[in-house]
């Protein structure tokens, strides 16, 4: 992994932790993201919990989004176009903070749609997970590249020695007693005397 690869992750990783829930901003006010649970008095008003991960794989930037909803929330018309503009808001708020965090833009575009599972463990209990896929087009190169071969020589030449021998073709070894030993080719197949 190239050192730009660790500063694309780290810096991603940072911009994703800022947004943890009751999170300042430099000015001592809190931050907006877009999320549930921004709304309201944290004190007079029972607070929605939700929130968001980032996980990187290749050149993508996965998205992932969980929040407890009403089941009628579901059932309304709108709630696919509130689980979309939410990850909007988030990918646009990630973009900004790693702007902030490293000095450097971040370009996300949205390759596919967002694919959201509700689940209910209850009559009143629901959520909603929904992931969404970034291409990280800026860094694509970056982190796409080829890996390169950073074994040492020494031990590539270790290696090629052999190391332990294999293991003898006979089977699972069984000891019987009486100095008695049979095996098997697997657990499958009768016990044979060796």
């Amino acid at each position: 992994m190239s050192q730009v690869t660790l500063d694309i992750i780290r810096g991603i990783a940072q911009a994703a932790a800022n947004a943890y829930d009751g999170a300042h901003d430099e000015k001592g006010e809190p931050i907006s993201l877009g999320l549930k649970r921004e709304e309201g008095d944290v004190i007079k008003d029972s607070r929605t919990i939700d929130g968001f991960k980032c996980k990187i794989d290749g050149n993508h930037l996965i998205v992932s989004y969980q929040s407890d909803i009403r089941l009628k929330d579901v059932y309304g018309t709108k709630f696919e176009n509130e689980i979309n503009s939410t990850l909007g808001d988030i990918g646009k708020w990630l973009k900004k903070e790693y702007k902030k965090v490293t000095g450097k833009a971040l370009s996300l575009k949205s390759t596919g749609d967002v694919t959201a599972t509700v689940e209910t463990s209850s009559r009143h209990r629901c959520w909603v997970r929904a992931n969404q896929y970034f291409d990280l087009s800026g860094q694509a190169e970056a982190v796409k590249g080829e890996s390169k071969d950073s074994v040492d020589a020494k031990f590539k030449d270790f290696l090629s020695q052999g190391g332990w021998k294999k293991a003898d073709p006979q089977g699972q070894p069984v000891h019987v007693g009486d100095g008695k030993v049979q095996s098997r080719k697997d657990i499958h197949s009768p016990f044979k005397d060796e």
